[in-house]
């Protein structure tokens, strides 16, 4: 892929078309995952009042992503986490920990006000690099 080449996935999530914006964007090897809310395939919140099934789903979304850029959670080098709760940062920290645990990406946790549904308690961004010359 030449580096000015651009490569974009839709998760299907319905907020996509209306904000204008892709879940994931990878241009030459470097590929960028929007903030990821643990939506299901219906587009309904997975889990409400579950931060640890929240974070697993954003993370199963983010790594569906990479997959279809040609990538996996190795290629990750940053993960953005987003809580709504600053009390969920172990039961999140967990989940992260489970996908995570051997690659290690740079982290950062921040509580928010809030996230756009009341019923979020996560949302995770996350950046990956793939080697030079990658397909």
């Amino acid at each position: 892929m030449k580096h000015s080449e651009r490569q974009t996935v839709s998760s299907g999530s319905p907020y996509e078309g209306v904000i204008g914006f892709a879940r994931a964007v990878r241009v030459g090897n470097v590929i960028a995952v929007s903030g990821t809310a643990p939506l299901g395939p219906d587009g309904k919140t997975v889990a409400p009042g579950d931060p640890a099934a929240q974070t697993r789903r954003c993370l199963e979304i983010i790594q569906a992503a990479l997959e279809q850029l040609g990538a996996d959670l190795s290629a990750v080098i940053r993960t953005r986490i987003f809580l709504a709760r600053a009390e969920d940062w172990e039961q999140v920290g967990r989940v992260h920990g489970e996908f995570f645990g051997a690659v290690r990406p740079a982290a950062t946790m921040v509580q928010v006000a809030r996230l756009l549904d009341p019923q979020w308690l996560v949302e995770i961004e996350a950046d990956a690099l793939l080697p030079e010359g990658a397909a």
